[in-house]
C-alpha cells in the first residue's frame, strides 16, 4: 500500500476506484465498504484508493468538542495496509478545505485529483461545507463526470448498526466485548512504560505503568481487563487495571499492566496492549491483603479467557 500525505504529486491512477471517509476504527462497516471497493476494482481492472483526513474533521469544524479516536493515524494506516488497499491518501483537513462547497468538493477535489472510474460511499456519507453533499448529489453529477456510483448499505451486527460512535461509547463504558464485536478485531492501544510507586512488585504483582502515546487516543473506562501485551516483539498474557486505586486512597488515574511470567525492566519502552475481556469494575477493598486475594482471582479469570 502506498501512503500519500497530501494531494500534491499524486501518481496517475489506473481506473481509480475510490472511497472517502474518516475510517476511525476500520470497523465491520468500513470493512464492508473496503470489500466492495476491492470487488469493483477487480471488475474494472483498477486501483483501490481510500481517501481519509487528518486531523479528524470534527476537530477542525467543532474545535471545542472533546473527540477521542478509536485509532491513531499510525494504527489506521496499519489496519488499512492489512486490508491490502493499493493507495491511502491522507488529506490535511484545514479550515479552508472544510469551507469547500459540496459542488466544489466534487469538481476540484474528487474529480481533478483522482479522476475516479467508480466512487463507493457508505449510506450516511456527507461532505462539503455544512455537510450538505450526499449520495443524491454525487448521483446527479455521475453522468457529467463519467463515474459509476455505488452506495453501501448500513452494516448490521445482531440487528445493531455498526458505527464509530457506538464503538467509542462501548470503550468508554468498559464494554470491551461489544466494542470488539463491532470492530471485528480486539481493541488495542500503545503506551510508554513509566516509573510507578513499585507497590505491585512488593505484593507479587509487578506492573508496567503506562502513559498513552497519543493524546487523541480514546481511553478505556475504569476496571480490570484480561489483555495480551507486546513488548520487544514478544507477546505476553496479562491483566490490566485502569482507575484511581481507591484501596490505596489515590485519586490520579493510572493504567497498570501485569504481565504473566515476565520480570524485566522495560521503562521507556512501548507496550502494545490488546484488550480481550472485561473482568470487573474497580473496587475499594478493606485491606491490602483483600486486594491481593482479589488479584489472584483476577489472574485466574484472565487465564481462563485468554
Amino acid at each position: 500500500m502506498q501512503v500519500h500525505h497530501s494531494t500534491e504529486h499524486l501518481p496517475a491512477f489506473r481506473n481509480s476506484v475510490i472511497t472517502i471517509g474518516t475510517f476511525d476504527g476500520v470497523h465491520l462497516g468500513h470493512q464492508k465498504i473496503i470489500a466492495a471497493l476491492k470487488q469493483e476494482a477487480q471488475r474494472v481492472g483498477g486501483e483501490t484508493i481510500i481517501i481519509t483526513f487528518h486531523p479528524h474533521p470534527r476537530k477542525v469544524v467543532q474545535p471545542g468538542e472533546l473527540l477521542q479516536l478509536i485509532n491513531t493515524q499510525n494504527e489506521k494506516i496499519e489496519l488499512l495496509e492489512k486490508a491490502a488497499i493499493d493507495h491511502l491518501v491522507i488529506v490535511p483537513f484545514t479550515p479552508d478545505f472544510s469551507a469547500k462547497s459540496a459542488d466544489e468538493y466534487i469538481a476540484s477535489f474528487l474529480i481533478d485529483k483522482f479522476h475516479p472510474t467508480s466512487i463507493i460511499i457508505g449510506y450516511d456519507h456527507k461532505f462539503g461545507k455544512g455537510r450538505v453533499g450526499d449520495y443524491k448529489l454525487l448521483e446527479e453529477k455521475a453522468t457529467q463526470f463519467n463515474y459509476q456510483l455505488i452506495e453501501i448499505s448500513q452494516h448490521l451486527l445482531n440487528e445493531i448498526a455498526v458505527s464509530s460512535t457506538k464503538i467509542r461509547k462501548a470503550v468508554l463504558e468498559s464494554d470491551i466485548e461489544a466494542a470488539n464485536g463491532l470492530l471485528g478485531y480486539s481493541f488495542f492501544f500503545e503506551g510508554e512504560v513509566v516509573s510507578g510507586d513499585q507497590l505491585g512488585r512488593t505484593i507479587g504483582f509487578p506492573t508496567a505503568n503506562l502513559r498513552y502515546t497519543d493524546p487523541d487516543k480514546i481511553h478505556l473506562g475504569h476496571g480490570v481487563y484480561a489483555v495480551c501485551a507486546e513488548v520487544d516483539g514478544k507477546t505476553y498474557k496479562g491483566m490490566m487495571s485502569i482507575g484511581t486505586r481507591p484501596t490505596l486512597n489515590k485519586t490520579e488515574e493510572k493504567v497498570e499492566v501485569n504481565l504473566f511470567d515476565f520480570d524485566e525492566i522495560i521503562y521507556g519502552k512501548t507496550l502494545r496492549v490488546t484488550v480481550k475481556s472485561f473482568l470487573r469494575k474497580q473496587e475499594k477493598y478493606p485491606s491490602l491483603e483483600d486486594m491481593v486475594q482479589q488479584l489472584h482471582h483476577d489472574k485466574e479469570n484472565s487465564l481462563a479467557v485468554l
